[in-house]
């Protein structure tokens, strides 16, 4: 049987990770994993600059000629049907409200216009990858979530996707909730983190990793900034767990790296709600994103296109 292969790319607010995936063996040529660190909000030129950039790098050092297309993972607001990025006021990618990603793509990349680029929300695509890497979660309700520069959220019922229903939030997110004085993602994310030591102790700290090496370092407001966001965390998605009836919950993206700080926090609303639910911190994010990315692809129909080398 001959091998299908894609190029996967998981796209944040701060970096963007391209792989290309044997789609028949559900693989990530480790090899080809190339990522680079920017600011979103650069011009567009700019920021495709770096994405074609990272493409490149990945599909050269793949050795792989021939793609049956593009899987990208990327935040919301999207739609992600037709490429188009909705995001606004968030931080993040500013200058590319109302733009067509796909067609932005084909045209840095010099590709047909046919050439098959396909969208998907960066925590459905995280989530699904999280499920196809233990098979025992093909069986389970599992919720995951990203955080990092946004608040991202899936709800996966036997390796599949619900995001409609009265058992989940609209689309599937949970990042617009309204929570407090505002919506979720205002409180966990990392300008929610940034803002609540601030709040606590008046200063303004720069980075989620500054806020970090203060809070080993013993700044008892650092901790408390913390333990605070496992806590709203707990308050955001305990309702959905009961309505979901979610076995299985896994947390992703980058301030995931901090959950000692504030997964204790967490843990404890959980048990104070008498819920019983495995609670799993990703230590893959990049390659479980782009396993995800690459599930997009294995639809037969996509396959039996004419490949594009």
């Amino acid at each position: 049987m001959k091998k299908e292969y894609a190029v996967g790319l998981d796209i944040g607010g701060t970096h963007i990770t391209a792989g290309v995936i044997d789609i028949t063996n559900m693989k990530v040529l480790e090899s080809s994993m190339h990522k680079e660190s920017f600011d979103s909000n650069l011009p567009v030129d700019q920021v495709l600059g770096i994405w074609k950039k990272t493409i490149r790098a990945s599909w050269d050092a793949s050795g792989v000629e021939t793609m049956a297309g593009i899987a990208v993972c990327m935040p919301g607001p999207f739609d992600y049907e037709t490429g188009i990025c909705w995001i606004k006021g968030q931080s993040k990618y500013e200058h590319f409200y109302g733009l067509n990603i796909g067609d932005l793509l084909r045209d840095r990349l010099t590709l047909p216009n046919d050439f098959k680029v396909f969208f998907e929300n960066d925590a459905v695509c995280f989530g699904k990858g999280e499920v196809y890497k233990d098979n025992a979660n093909l069986s389970k309700k599992v919720m995951a979530i990203t955080i990092g520069t946004g608040l991202g959220s899936c709800f996966i019922d036997k390796g599949i996707s619900i995001n409609s229903g009265n058992r989940v939030p609209t689309d599937g997110e949970i990042w617009n909730i309204p929570f407090k004085n505002g919506m979720a993602e205002d409180y966990v994310s990392l300008r929610g983190l940034i803002s609540k030591y601030f709040d606590l102790k008046g200063t303004k700290v720069e980075s989620g990793l500054e806020l970090y090496n203060l809070a080993v370092a013993g700044d008892e407001m650092a901790v408390k900034a913390f333990e605070n966001m496992g806590e709203d965390l707990a308050e955001i998605v305990i309702p959905w767990f009961k309505n979901f009836s979610v076995e299985h919950f896994v947390i992703g993206g980058k301030i995931a790296d901090s959950s000692t700080l504030f997964l204790p926090a967490f843990n404890k609303k959980i048990k104070e709600k008498g819920l019983e639910i495995t609670v799993q911190i990703s230590d893959d994010n990049e390659n479980a994103a782009l396993l995800g990315a690459a599930s997009l692809l294995c639809d037969s129909s996509i396959l039996n296109t004419e490949l594009i080398g």
